[in-house]
């Protein structure tokens, strides 16, 4: 068995403290993190099983944040046993049917479905953010927008402006920073929303920060691993605003935060390839450029396409992986 479908050497104490004493532990998903997840079965009970292990994770952000959600409403898995300090976490089994695979079985139920996430991102905006959680600052926009220049270009032997791509994104995060921040999920998309009978359930949460509603749109609406079709981005966008009053401000923080988060993840997706052994991430950049590229041609993004327009040409916008074995 691979290593990654082990369950951790504590499961079977942690279980048995907490009433779930000679249940099965079969793996059930990973992702690009270090964690990783078993579902648990005793007769006709389930569970879900979080291996958050530390030092790499730490499992009370999640933790609270469910709690948080659950507090007003939002269908976040309930939490039924934890061992932080092991990074043990028993959590509620939300089944198996993914917002993707209903959408992919079912095209028709696409806008449906699309519909009910922007109306709970537009119900989660209604709330102050989460008390305690860092700020979705100016910083952390810049650090997050950085990866591309620190993992992208030197992947595939691409020497660039950095300090001039720094300016550029100077010139344009002011508008990504709201006035009243909400909480931000982060990685809202159709394989963390699950379909249960109470509507839509919450994973992967755990790095919420309190920043712009706009920023879960884009991690909806321009998603890393699936084609978004533009005229459901277009219409979800027009849903949005015409229940929010949203204007063009709005509408230039979109653009704006897709461009970051997805020069960000061309970043990660290389990172994960070079630094931590994951080679199928590259694969996807293809389709993050893409998005990345539609969004720098709004007039608020023009400094930043002005930098990628000089720095990196067209044909080396893709898989890092694949550009690398062409440079060498």
């Amino acid at each position: 068995m691979a290593t990654d479908m082990i369950p951790p050497a504590g499961a079977g104490a942690f279980l048995a403290a907490h009433g779930w004493a000679g249940a099965a532990i079969a793996p059930l998903a990973g992702d690009a993190s270090f964690r990783r997840y078993f579902r648990v079965t005793d007769g006709a009970r389930r569970s879900v099983l979080m291996d958050a292990p530390p030092p790499h994770e730490d499992p009370r952000p999640f933790i609270a944040i469910a709690r948080w959600l659950i507090e007003r409403g939002f269908a976040a898995p309930a939490i039924h046993a934890a061992d932080e300090a092991a990074g043990l976490v028993l959590i509620e089994d939300f089944g198996d049917d993914r917002m993707r695979e209903a959408i992919e079985s079912d095209p028709d139920a696409a806008m449906r479905l699309y519909a009910a996430a922007i109306d709970l991102l537009i119900e989660l905006r209604g709330h102050d953010a989460m008390a305690g959680l860092r700020p979705y600052d100016f910083a952390e926009l810049q650090r997050e927008a950085a990866l591309l220049v620190e993992w992208y270009c030197p992947a595939i032997g691409l020497d660039v402006d950095v300090a001039g791509y720094q300016a550029a994104w100077n010139a344009v995060l002011a508008r990504a920073i709201p006035e009243r921040p909400v909480t931000v999920l982060r990685d809202y998309h159709v394989e963390n929303l699950m379909l249960i009978p109470a509507g839509l359930g919450l994973l992967d949460f755990q790095d919420a920060l309190a920043g712009h509603a706009a920023y879960d749109l884009v991690s909806l609406l321009q998603d890393a691993r699936r084609d978004v079709d533009p005229a459901i981005e277009e219409a979800m966008l027009a849903r949005y605003r015409a229940q929010t009053g949203e204007g063009e401000a709005f509408l230039d923080a979109y653009h704006v935060l897709g461009a970051q988060r997805n020069a960000k993840i061309v970043g990660i997706f290389t990172r994960l390839w070079k630094r931590d052994g994951k080679p199928r991430y590259p694969g996807l950049c293809p389709r993050v450029w893409a998005y990345l590229e539609r969004d720098l041609t709004y007039p608020a993004l023009a400094p930043v396409a002005a930098w990628f327009d000089a720095n990196i040409p067209p044909e080396l916008r893709g898989d890092p992986m694949i550009l690398a074995e062409r440079a060498r």
